[in-house]
């Protein structure tokens, strides 16, 4: 992250500090590491525009692996660490990296994800060590060795750089978010970053803590504004619901943006627990990621007081909506009001809904962006004549100008604030001898929000029992990361196709749903 001119007006101030070592980072030293890694990656052949890639769990180098990109006018993609190897390696070939940050931990997966990836010039290993010694692979070295090599002093050519985080698409590929980046010095953020800086009310010297991994576009977000407001940041290696609370006291936490997922967990801790802990620095609490539950961010707001603002946006950046407490509490379920973007609430012709009604939600896009080598997908995205897009929420607005989302068009599932694209889970179980059919899409998990769910069609002869049922998620979980597979598989003698081969699926969905109410409120 790109500290500006905070290191040299407080150089001792942390600029983070690891949750569970207690590790922590200045921002002189940050200064220091980031123009190090800047100069790594010039001499390894990067210039303005070229992409880099980081693979690796929350620890002590993440937030430099990006601080380095956006003061060198790269594009630097975060990957989800729970990926498997030929996850991971579509996501770095996909985006053209030449060069892979990841860590010991991560290192067995990176390496099979390297073998597919034969642009990658150089794979640094955070605390790599005896263990990158050992390899017979001059790609692979250890990061803090490489980096040491190089001057600590600002690279001649500064320019803005940006992450290009990737989001899945409905056949289950991801597809990489890229925006157009101006030739901007590092100090000069774009438009979207003032916007979600006055959103998320962004001060100096904010105590921000970071509960989720680093690789999402949230945290992505705070954290760097975080450091650009000259605050420090408190990472969390994991979420755990009493050491959350404890952070906040220990830190005098002001800043913190969970998902409801958090919340519920947190809601779930004996009361005795939760009053044990001092709370009272925060100022703002901050979630979106998946739909509350209404009876969760009561609970929360009767807690936490009048803190809690909620938003809702894609990664995309296509327009945002927001909402406080008070607003949220006058309109129990919404996600808020449109703050930035042309909202338009579509049906299937593209035509405008009457207010209340259900549609598809298209904005008339706040910040520009495509799909990173995908035209396809791009076109795909936006109305005919380009003026519009949209990733496939539904939802209305009521009277006063509030949304609610109701159902996602593509039976995407939200599990824990995570997004699963169920197409990719059932494209894999069909490949399976002993399947002849399947279907995938969210149920209700109480502390989830929805937890994935398979339903099979057995090959005749096959039979549906748990020895076969535990066999297709042990199958799922052997090319898939585990987020995406399902905890349980139903069985049936037949799933409803329409006659042109497309899955019908709501019918299947909706029994598990039957008493539940909407899905998503």
């Amino acid at each position: 992250m790109y500290a500006g001119n905070h290191f040299a007006q407080h150089p001792e101030r942390a600029v983070f500090i690891m949750a569970g070592s207690g590790e922590t980072v200045t921002y002189a030293e940050h200064e220091r590491r980031t123009n190090r890694l800047a100069h790594l990656l010039r001499a390894e052949g990067l210039r303005r525009l070229d992409h880099y890639a980081i693979f690796m769990e929350n620890n002590a180098r993440y937030l430099e692996s990006n601080g380095a990109g956006e003061r060198s006018g790269l594009y630097y993609t975060c990957i989800n660490s729970y990926l498997t190897a030929e996850e991971a390696a579509y996501v770095i070939d996909n985006s053209r990296s030449l060069v892979l940050i990841t860590s010991v931990a991560k290192l067995p997966v990176a390496r099979a994800a390297l073998a597919r990836c034969p642009r990658v010039v150089r794979c640094l290993v955070v605390d790599g060590g005896d263990a990158v010694r050992a390899l017979d692979d001059p790609r692979c070295v250890d990061f803090a060795e490489a980096t040491a090599r190089f001057p600590d002093t600002p690279i001649a050519d500064e320019w803005l750089g940006t992450p290009m985080l990737y989001s899945s698409g409905t056949t289950g590929r991801p597809k990489g978010i890229i925006r157009p980046l101006p030739e901007n010095p590092p100090s000069q953020p774009l438009p979207l970053f003032h916007f979600l800086n006055n959103l998320w009310q962004c001060k100096e010297g904010m105590r921000y803590l970071s509960p989720a991994p680093l690789y999402h576009a949230a945290p992505q977000a705070n954290v760097a504004l975080t450091v650009r407001n000259g605050g420090t940041v408190v990472i969390m290696e994991q979420f755990d619901p009493e050491q959350c609370l404890a952070l906040i006291e220990q830190h005098r936490i002001t800043h913190i943006q969970l998902v409801p997922t958090m919340f519920s967990r947190m809601l779930k801790l004996p009361e005795a627990v939760r009053k044990r802990y001092d709370l009272g620095s925060l100022t703002i609490a901050v979630h979106a990621a998946a739909p509350c539950p209404v009876p969760v961010k009561e609970q929360m707001i009767e807690w936490w007081g009048p803190i809690v603002h909620e938003y809702y946006g894609a990664t995309e950046g296509l327009g945002f909506t927001a909402c406080n407490s008070a607003e949220w509490l006058a309109h129990r379920g919404t996600v808020g009001k449109v703050l930035l973007g042309d909202l338009h609430v579509l049906d299937e012709a593209r035509q405008p809904v009457a207010k209340g009604q259900p549609g598809e939600l298209w904005f008339k896009t706040a910040t520009p962006f495509e799909y990173f080598n995908d035209p396809e997908r791009t076109q795909a995205s936006r109305s005919a004549d380009g003026s519009m897009t949209t990733v496939g929420d539904v939802g209305y607005l009521d009277d006063d100008g509030f949304l609610y989302l109701t159902d996602r068009s593509t039976f995407m599932i939200i599990s824990g604030g995570v997004n699963v694209y169920p197409q990719e889970c059932e494209n894999l179980l069909i490949t399976h001898p002993q399947v002849l059919d399947a279907a995938v899409f969210g149920v209700p998990n109480e502390d989830l929000g929805e937890e994935v769910k398979a339903v099979v069609q057995p090959m005749p002869g096959v039979p549906a029992d748990e020895q076969f049922e535990q066999a297709l998620i042990a199958f799922c979980r052997d090319h898939l990361a585990p987020m995406k597979c399902p905890r349980t598989i139903d069985f049936t003698d037949a799933l409803p196709r329409l006659p042109t081969g497309k899955l019908y699926k709501k019918p299947l969905r909706d029994k598990y749903w039957q008493g539940r109410g909407s899905r998503i409120v």
